[in-house]
C-alpha cells in the first residue's frame, strides 16, 4: 500500500512545525547565549527541511537543492559570526547570561 502525496506531505508539516515550535523555543526560553544559537541552528535546520519537502512535493528538487545550498551558506556565515561575538562576551563578562550584556558601554 503505497503511502499518499497528501498524507506525506501532513506527516512532513507536522514534523516542520515542532522542529519550528522547538527552535523558537529553544530561543526564547533561556537566557545562554549558546542555547539562543542552538536554537537559531534548529530554526534553520526546520526550514532546510521544508524547503526540501516542497521540492520533491512539487517536483523541482533542483531548485529546492539550490535554495537549500543557499540557506546553509547564509546559516554558516551567521553562526561564524553570532559565535565570534558571543566568544567576545564570554572573554569579557566570564558568562554567557544575556543579562550580563546589558552592562556593555561602548
Amino acid at each position: 500500500m503505497a503511502i499518499e502525496i497528501p498524507h506525506l506531505f501532513w506527516l512532513y508539516f507536522t514534523f516542520f512545525v515542532l522542529l519550528m515550535v522547538d527552535g523558537l523555543w529553544c530561543m526564547l526560553a533561556t537566557y545562554n547565549l549558546l542555547r539562543i544559537l542552538i536554537g537559531l541552528e534548529v530554526l534553520m535546520k526546520s526550514v532546510t527541511f521544508i524547503l526540501i519537502v516542497a521540492g520533491f512535493l512539487s517536483g523541482r528538487m533542483a531548485l529546492a537543492q539550490a535554495m537549500v545550498i543557499t540557506v546553509i551558506v547564509i546559516e554558516v556565515v551567521i553562526v561564524v559570526a553570532a559565535a565570534g561575538i558571543i566568544l567576545g562576551l564570554f572573554k569579557k563578562n566570564d558568562s554567557l547570561n544575556v543579562r550580563t550584556t546589558r552592562n556593555l558601554k561602548g
